[in-house]
């Protein structure tokens, strides 16, 4: 019978003979450590940015309220002043693809989307009408930017502005965030010939491709309209059908990011031929699109101006009046932002020029602001806005509600069920005050979100 086999005796720690095979060599003297704990699966690849710009338009925990629809006919009504307004469920649509709605606009504190009815609202209602009225060939062109405090209302008044004109069937084309252009995570290229004053301009496939694609959604009437024979008859880079759509000429700028541009330009170019609906064009953020540099580089290593890249320039060319002409008419819009907006010292002197100074709600009057010759101002600003002005545009300064439209909103948040006080003038008086005038973002979290 075999002896069985002698272990090795263990000598201070360490094994004799050549260590086993996996094992690491010396004496641990550390404890094991734990072992790491699941923490879930991981989120994919752009899911957090989903979650973080998610839009929820409609709380189910909140009340119904029985609420009239928003028309364009009695929004023209001085009367309807105050009243607040459901968005019909297919404007809801159209809006969201157009990229109307913001995050921090609190729509889903409530059952429905609902506005309330400012005098600005009816005033912008009766502007659209006057400029669908006017005849062919006579048709005006309005340039405004808006301005004002921080939660004034300003994303919410270009919203109305875009319910208004999706309502009457014009063309709307919004670029939702100006940063999203400037940011620099975009792909971007650029174009093989320079302008006619030898800039080198620069595309964005990607962005063009998502306006392309918001146009072409959000703009049912498209797929009625036809590209005409002479843009059919021009060169192009991929035939084009006789009777497509403006509709499928959009999509088919959307799904091809190299024909997104030149696509874009001739959909521009068919939306201005006479005999087409008006037009809207907007912007929100317009900060961003004033600034000196963007996030993106040029060849020679230094960095490309926001009126470089194709979007901004061809906005900045309808906002100036230096673009083609409106032949049908229509509004050129833009929004500035006073919660996520760098400082830009030539844009605030030069809507500061345009406005001509203004009244503050306790009757103070602020003179426009100069040029300080100790500051350094971005030129290609003021030649925007300088031009803007010679073809008369202009800024409305949104301020803060009246208490009689601050009690009528009030009353609604009570009968959704987010207010629990009475609703007196008591109440509304001191939350006017604490919102700073009836500032509307101040008046909300004076109002719902803060609790003592």
């Amino acid at each position: 019978m075999p002896l069985p086999p002698k272990k090795k005796p263990m000598v201070s720690g360490f094994t004799q003979g050549p260590p086993k095979k996996g094992k690491g060599q010396g004496y641990k003297n550390n404890p094991k450590k734990p072992g790491r704990k699941d923490r879930g699966r991981k989120p994919a690849r752009g899911e957090r940015k989903a979650m973080r710009k998610r839009i929820v338009l409609s709380n189910t925990n909140a009340l119904e309220v029985q609420l009239s629809q928003f028309n364009v006919e009695d929004i023209q009504n001085e009367q309807g002043i105050g009243e607040i307004v459901a968005i019909p469920n297919p404007l809801i649509d159209r809006l969201r693809d157009v990229g109307a709605f913001k995050v921090t606009q609190g729509w889903g504190l409530f059952r429905h989307p609902s506005m309330l009815v400012r005098r600005e609202t009816v005033e912008m209602a009766k502007l659209v009408q006057e400029i669908d009225n006017e005849k062919e060939g006579a048709s005006r062109a309005v340039r405004r930017v808006l301005v004002g405090d921080k939660g004034s209302g300003k994303s919410v008044m270009l919203l109305q502005a875009m319910s208004i004109a999706l309502l009457k069937g014009w063309t709307v084309i919004n670029i939702p965030e100006a940063q999203d252009i400037t940011i620099g995570h975009s792909p971007y290229a650029p174009l093989a010939s320079p302008t006619s004053n030898n800039r080198t301009l620069y595309t964005q496939s990607a962005a063009t491709t998502s306006l392309l694609t918001a146009i072409s959604r959000s703009n049912p009437h498209l797929s009625t309209l036809h590209v005409s024979p002479q843009t059919v008859s021009d060169p192009f880079p991929t035939p084009l059908q006789p009777d497509l759509s403006l509709a499928g000429l959009a999509q088919l700028g959307a799904q091809d990011p190299e024909l997104a541009w030149p696509i874009f330009t001739t959909l521009i170019t068919e939306l201005l031929a006479p005999g087409r609906p008006p037009v809207f064009f907007s912007l929100d953020g317009l900060a961003h699109a004033m600034q000196p540099t963007t996030g993106y580089t040029a060849p020679n290593l230094k960095p490309i101006h926001p009126h470089d890249l194709t979007l901004l320039d061809w906005f900045c060319s309808f906002l100036s009046g230096s673009g083609p002409r409106l032949s049908n008419g229509g509004i050129i819009m833009a929004s500035t932002s006073q919660s996520n907006a760098p400082q830009i010292p030539a844009l605030d002197v030069a809507l500061s020029g345009l406005e001509g100074g203004y009244v503050t709600p306790t009757g103070q009057t602020v003179p426009p602001l100069e040029r300080n010759p100790f500051k350094r101002y971005d030129e290609r600003v003021f030649d925007v806005f300088g031009k803007a002005k010679e073809n008369g545009a202009e800024v409305q300064r949104v301020k803060g509600l009246g208490k009689e439209e601050a009690r009528a909103l009030m009353e609604y948040w009570a009968r959704s069920g987010m207010v629990r006080h009475k609703v007196n003038d008591a109440f509304v008086g001191e939350k006017w005050t604490l919102s700073g005038g009836g500032v509307v973002g101040e008046l909300e979290r004076a109002t719902l979100r803060m609790r003592i």
